[in-house]
């Protein structure tokens, strides 16, 4: 089974059985994560292979990461995520990524992302759940973040952390790569 079907039976799984523990239907999910009941559907089936914007979308709406979404099986309390793991959810043809290194809940989703960005690239994010922070280190180049709009610059050796209940987008206006590590703590489900 190839990695991708590994990943699809995965998230078909684990919606399913997360959806289950909320006590939530089909339509009270598809309403809370702000996506077709069609498509969750087909994503419990694993008929297709939803977009990460749609995968962050039922993760936040079920209060569990995007790791937990797609892994494997549970783990052990102590758990080592080999290089060969790690995830790559967004790319570009210019060389840009995100890759989640590592999650877990704590009490609610807590995850790890490394991040390349491109000169001239950026990704967008639609508002988190409020409670939501994210916390970022730029490792090389800079970062232009951008929350409501409004502009802040990250240089390398420099970290930020912020609100992530509002539309934000990452951004590299530089002329070379920025390389950064991501935190985006989710609150619980009440």
């Amino acid at each position: 089974m190839s990695d991708l079907e590994l990943l699809t039976q995965s998230l078909a799984r684990n919606v399913k059985h997360w959806r289950s523990v909320r006590g939530f239907t089909l339509d009270v999910l598809a309403a809370r994560a702000g996506v077709s009941r069609g498509m969750l559907i087909q994503i419990e089936q694993a008929r297709t292979n939803p977009s990460i914007g749609t995968v962050v979308k039922i993760g936040d709406a079920l209060g569990i990461s995007v790791t937990t979404l797609l892994d494997y099986e549970q783990g052990p309390k102590v758990r080592v995520v080999p290089a060969e793991q790690v995830v790559r959810l967004w790319h570009t043809d210019a060389g840009s990524y995100s890759r989640l290194l590592a999650g877990t809940e704590a009490p609610g989703p807590l995850e790890m992302w490394d991040w390349r960005l491109m000169p001239g690239e950026s990704s967008s994010s639609e508002p988190h759940p409020a409670g939501t922070v994210e916390i970022a280190h730029v490792t090389a180049g800079e970062l232009t973040l951008t929350v409501e709009g409004v502009e802040y610059r990250v240089p390398a050796g420099a970290s930020v952390t912020f609100e992530a209940n509002a539309p934000h987008a990452y951004g590299n206006q530089g002329e070379i790569p920025t390389h950064l590590v991501l935190a985006v703590s989710v609150p619980p489900v009440p």
